[in-house]
């Protein structure tokens, strides 16, 4: 990589010996074809629409999907690459041309179609060079091929109106081969100057001067043999027919190839906007057991073979001479069933959260290794959490999460089964009884539900050595301002002893738009641990680390939420009203569930630390900055307000902060009130049931 200290000279030589400059013709011969298609006339790049993409920030981690942004004036696209001295030497030019339109409504973003640029190296080139625009991780090369890129500092100038390229070109005429000069020409800033006023750009009238960008697979004569039956059924065979099958979760089965090619546009697309496979967790950080993600490999022979018309190939089809049909219990016989207490959904209106119950069918105790929820109105069931009860509650009566134990298992849009790792279990006692909590949702015909659970236990000569916990980092103490496309908000969990975390379950609303999971070591230092771009709301799941992270003693977990309250959140219900914490799904939630084991914990030696991991529960709603104490600027949302009241009297070393021992102090003295009015209440009325407390943790998904 060279240097940024070169000179101006210096960085012109090298870049005609590295990149293959040359004042002789026949020396970029090789170049030729593919720049001749890709830097013709302005006049034939205006006609050429871009389909609609979704691609990455290599520096923040956050998703960019094209046609989320219609109410743009233009948005402007620049190839880029780690080391291209052309590249870095236009930094300043396109920040300044950020800076300059910004305020118009003009969209500025670069893309990164170099196989070799790691998400690391292009991060670190960024932070080199101040560049603090979004940059784009085209890692499979798709975007940078349907463009026509050739270079980096090419420039593509896109109407929103018309999804068509208006200008390609340079971004001006200051680099001329790595050698700067000052510029005459700003052609980029001409060509928005004159979308903004509704004119057509001029042409451009020189082609861009980048380094060369290798695209392996553009034109290659094999992507005319690809074919369904020879490369791509295997494909979706292997990674797709699961869902995609008769009676699967997918919207239509992949039964044949006449069904696949119907489809294939359409696959094409969601591949591109990474909608499908329904699997979130950023490739580029960590590594995941459960992960359901498309290889590049995949990927471009999917999209390619679409490309090209979708051909069939010789031979028999692999998928029309099966019938695939899903299974009734993907993990076979079940050893136990719940039968969920049936729900009639009305056909509108509001359902508030149902908490039934079932008797616990186990006469003895059993170590459970998996489960399944199976519901039967995938339209209307929102969700269900379940949670182990010591008292068989009395007929009628709700089964609140506040005196749950350990959970049997979970459902959520587009959720799977839950399988604990090899050797690690679940106890499920004898007696009592199994709680649930129930979120339906009306969607305009009424139906009757009757949800199952499936229970796996281990066999009593195979009890597992080690104990699963759940928990979660919760926050219900959030306020997302009106028309807010980007408002974070911060939860985190301390851990009081050392932990193996297995795996983690992000969770919010129609406004979640991104989500990550942190660990804060003792020693302070971070690693990211989980990134979900895109959060999407219709497919939610756990991710599951391929190996267990360790979190000592000390550490914090520490989960962040972005919530897109705009009108560019096509699932926004409402983006001119604030929104706060709520059940329904119009309101919002901030809800990571993870599931972990104590490093000392095993089946013969039972322990119980959940109560230490819950007592910064609220430090870790409130504390925003994660510094261990809570300012009055951090106070917000109903418990905020509460507490802002007494702020002055709780902070008695008068510091201007509520520290642990300040908030514990608090929370005691919350604890013995609630606890008379409780018992008052009792004897108020004997058969009330309990009311969840407003701060549960369980408060649902």
């Amino acid at each position: 990589m060279m240097s940024a200290r070169l000179g101006v000279f210096g960085a012109a030589i090298s870049a005609l010996a590295i990149y293959g400059f040359s004042s002789s013709p026949a020396a970029n011969a090789p170049q030729a074809g593919q720049e001749a298609a890709a830097n013709a006339s302005s006049a034939s790049s205006s006609a050429m629409r871009v389909d609609n993409f979704m691609l990455v920030d290599a520096q923040k981690l956050e998703a960019h999907e094209l046609y989320r942004m219609p109410d743009a004036k233009a948005i402007v696209l620049i190839s880029t690459g780690v080391g291209c001295p052309i590249a870095r030497s236009l930094t300043p030019a396109i920040k300044a041309l950020r800076d300059r339109y910004a305020a118009q409504g003009v969209e500025v973003m670069l893309i990164d179609s170099n196989l070799q640029d790691t998400r690391e190296a292009i991060v670190a080139e960024a932070k080199e060079f101040g560049l603090d625009i979004p940059i784009l991780m085209d890692s499979n090369q798709l975007v940078g091929e349907a463009l026509g890129v050739t270079r980096t500092a090419e420039v593509f100038i896109v109407n929103p109106k018309t999804w068509t390229v208006a200008y390609h070109g340079p971004l001006n005429d200051a680099s001329d081969y790595g050698m700067q000069k000052a510029s005459t020409k700003e052609f980029a800033s001409d060509a928005l100057a004159a979308i903004i006023a509704g004119k057509p750009a001029m042409a451009a009238t020189q082609a861009s001067k980048g380094c060369l960008v290798d695209f392996p697979e553009r034109g290659k004569p094999a992507n005319t043999k690809i074919s369904y039956v020879k490369d791509v059924a295997p494909i979706l065979e292997k990674k797709c027919v699961a869902c995609h099958e008769e009676g699967g979760i997918g919207p239509f089965a992949m039964k044949d190839y006449a069904t696949v090619k119907g489809f294939s546009p359409m696959i094409r697309e969601v591949i591109r906007t990474d909608r499908m496979p329904p699997y979130n967790a950023d490739p580029h950080v960590g590594k995941f057991a459960d992960d359901k993600n498309l290889s590049p490999a995949e990927i471009k022979t999917i999209v390619h073979w679409v490309e090209a018309g979708a051909p069939r190939g010789v031979g028999k089809d692999p998928l029309g001479t099966k019938h695939l049909v899903a299974a009734e219990w993907p993990l076979g016989k079940p050893d136990a069933i719940l039968d969920v207490p049936a729900y009639k959904i009305p056909a509108s209106g509001v359902v508030d959260y149902q908490h039934p119950w079932v008797a616990n069918p186990l006469a003895e105790g059993k170590w459970l290794r998996a489960s399944t929820v199976k519901v039967e109105s995938r339209q209307g069931v929102h969700h269900v959490l379940t949670g182990y009860l010591k008292e068989v509650p009395k007929p009628g009566a709700q089964a609140f999460e506040n005196n749950w134990g350990s959970s049997v298992g979970g459902y959520a849009v587009g959720a799977e089964s839950e399988i604990a790792p090899k050797n690690v279990g679940t106890w499920i006692p004898p007696g009592g009884a199994i709680g649930m909590q129930t979120h339906y949702t009306p969607f305009g015909k009424e139906v009757t539900d009757h949800t199952k659970i499936a229970l796996y236990f281990y066999k009593d000569n195979e009890k597992p050595a080690l104990v699963m916990r759940n928990s979660v980092i919760v926050n219900n103490a959030i306020v997302i301002p009106a028309n807010d496309p980007h408002h974070q908000e911060t939860g985190y969990i301390t851990f009081p002893k050392d932990a193996l975390l297995y795996s983690a379950f992000p969770h919010a609303h129609y406004r979640g738009a991104m989500a990550d999971l942190w660990i804060r070591y003792p020693d302070g230092k971070e690693k990211l641990l989980l990134s979900l771009p895109r959060y999407d709301f219709s497919w939610q799941r756990d991710y599951t680390f391929a190996e267990p992270v360790k979190v000592p003693a000390g550490s914090k977990l520490i989960a962040h939420f972005i919530y897109d309250n705009s009108k560019r959140n096509p699932a926004n219900p409402d983006p001119s009203k604030q929104v706060v914490w709520g059940d329904q799904s119009w309101e919002e939630m901030f809800y990571t569930a993870i599931r972990y084991r104590w490093v000392d914990e095993t089946s013969k030696h039972m322990v119980n630390y959940d109560e230490a991991l819950n007592n910064d529960r609220l430090m870790g709603m409130l504390d925003a900055n994660v510094d261990g104490k809570i300012q009055k600027s951090e106070l917000k949302g109903q418990i905020g307000d509460q507490i802002l009241k007494y702020f002055d009297m709780l902070d008695t070393n008068h510091d201007g902060a509520i520290d642990a021992t300040e908030l514990a102090a608090m929370q005691k003295m919350m604890s013995g009130q609630h606890r008379r009015r409780d018992a008052a209440a009792t004897q108020a009325q004997p058969a009330a049931a309990p009311a969840a407390a407003a701060s549960t943790p369980t408060a649902g998904k």
